[in-house]
């Protein structure tokens, strides 16, 4: 029976540091838009690809080996 004098404090520390961290998430903005990043896979990106950098606009041949005709 003596051990509960022990629990019940340290679960009030846990739901302390719970909604501590809570308030913390909601003044840091972390709930402000759900919504955005799972829409976000939906739409390209505005930055091409460092590939296309590379290799500019030609894309590069099947047969890096063959000769030029």
């Amino acid at each position: 029976m003596s051990i509960i004098y022990v629990l019940i404090p340290i679960a009030m520390l846990f739901v302390l540091i719970a909604v501590g961290v809570f308030f913390w998430a909601v003044r840091s903005e972390q709930f402000d838009d759900l919504d955005r990043q799972g829409a976000s896979i939906l739409f390209d990106e505005d930055k091409p690809n460092k590939a296309a950098k590379v290799h500019g606009d030609n894309p590069p041949n099947k047969d890096s080996n063959a000769e030029p005709q």
